[in-house]
């Protein structure tokens, strides 16, 4: 990729997945490699290899406009109680596979969807299911998706006594008439109130999710936003980039409309945004320690499922069209409701595609994974796959050097500010040429 190409591609947002959030893309799992995940859960794990635990819920008040996920809106408590039921089935599928190995889960991640949607009788019936089946006593995080307007303080409360120790408020934006016209649910007051809860409730961690680039954001809403987030003083700070996926409803509305360019912000102006952002935070004494990130503390605020799952742990999801990561095979499931619920009813897991990595693959899946937190250990690599990253990556990383975006301090390789702020789009470098695709679904 030429220094042209970098400064000219992707400078307005047109529709695809930017984001990259596993190797090889998921566009390359499929149905026929499904025995190899059945495989690799009658295989005991790998000797310290780390378990986490991903539960999907795929329930929300309103789908976004710019949402990708599988969710289901206008759902009663009687759908709820079915899907909570699978779930718990799919759970005990699993609790006597030889690839628990007796493991405790490191970490669980209640994500959606809208966790929060849930009742507390149902957020009870479904987690002391989980602890039944595995225990989380040993857990050094236990993440909660929260959409704002869907709690109160008893619920706020609750979910601290089930051992949550860090609360993620999809915030997205503080303007009422941004979050009315990009499709979210809540609204300026309710996310004052959840927050105020939250703190007073005494969660170990708060995260607030930003994202730059919505439907309608201006410089000025941008500015307003950050400054209402450094008001509120957060533990953490996620920013993403607006993209638009095939399967949201703004590219629909594209199609029929016949327009190629999102009416988003363009890449350039999304990346300055998050720049300015960045800056702020840090001169009020945050670290930005991922391309998304900025956290208070960097010495007591982690991210143990993400920095668990980019260095190989294993993740057994649970829910319609979950991901999960297991002795190094990838497998999805059921990504339609009724077949995933059909299948847990003839006691089958609802495996529906799934691919093993090589090693190689695997290596460039770390590889690209850790280079979102900015830098990657040259001897991670070399102790873990007996490669040197610096040899086998000569040509991306001298592309990326040539950028003036990469350096090498004591041991690692170091991306610049500019460079993390688009690494999405440069690690496609790293990607084999079986690979190079946009299509990343």
């Amino acid at each position: 990729m030429t220094t042209a190409a970098v400064k000219n591609e992707m400078e307005t947002t047109e529709a695809g997945n930017y984001f990259v959030s596993n190797y090889p893309p998921y566009s390359f799992w499929t149905p026929d490699k499904v025995p190899e995940a059945q495989l690799a859960l009658e295989r005991p794990p790998k000797p310290g290899n780390p378990l986490g635990i991903y539960l999907h819920i795929p329930f929300c008040r309103k789908r976004c406009h710019f949402c990708y996920f599988k969710v289901y809106t206008g759902v009663n408590s009687n759908q709820i109680r079915t899907y909570i039921d699978a779930a718990k089935k799919e759970l005990e599928i699993y609790r006597h596979m030889p690839f628990i190995g007796g493991r405790k889960p490191s970490f669980i991640y209640f994500g959606g969807g809208t966790p929060s949607f849930l009742s507390t009788a149902q957020l009870q019936t479904v987690t002391d299911a989980l602890n039944a089946a595995l225990p989380w006593d040993q857990a050094e995080e236990i993440t909660f998706e929260c959409e704002p307007g869907t709690l109160n303080e008893r619920k706020l409360q609750f979910i601290r006594q089930l051992g949550v120790t860090r609360l993620s408020l999809g915030v997205e934006n503080f303007n009422a008439r941004i979050l009315e016209i990009n499709g979210r649910a809540h609204r300026s007051a309710e996310i004052d109130r959840a927050y105020q809860w939250a703190r007073a409730t005494g969660f170990p961690q708060i995260n607030i999710d930003l994202i730059a680039g919505m439907l309608e954001e201006t410089d000025e809403n941008w500015r307003s936003c950050i400054d209402k987030v450094l008001a509120m003083e957060p533990d953490s700070v996620t920013i993403y980039q607006m993209e638009i996926p095939y399967n949201t409803t703004i590219y629909k509305q594209m199609k029929v409309d016949g327009k190629i360019v999102a009416p988003v912000a363009d890449w350039p102006t999304k990346r300055r945004w998050v720049t300015e952002a960045f800056a702020a935070l840090e001169n009020a004494g945050y670290s930005v320690t991922s391309a998304y990130t900025a956290v208070k503390d960097p010495n007591t605020t982690r991210f143990v499922y993400r920095d668990q799952l980019w260095r190989g742990a294993d993740l057994m999801s649970l829910g319609v069209a979950s991901f999960s990561h297991v002795n190094g095979t990838h497998y999805q499931n059921e990504t339609d409701m009724d077949d995933y619920l059909a299948r847990l009813e003839k006691d089958e897991l609802p495996i529906f595609r799934a691919l093993t990595p090589t090693t190689e693959e695997l290596l460039i899946r770390e590889l690209i994974l850790q280079f979102k937190l900015g830098h990657v250990n040259v001897h991670y690599f070399a102790d873990k796959f007996g490669v040197d990253i610096k040899q086998r990556f000569a040509t991306p990383l001298n592309e990326l050097r040539r950028l003036e975006v990469l350096a090498e301090e004591n041991g690692e390789l170091v991306l610049s500010r500019p460079g993390l702020l688009q690494v999405d789009r440069l690690l496609h470098q790293f990607f084999l040429p079986a690979h190079q695709t946009d299509r990343m679904t």
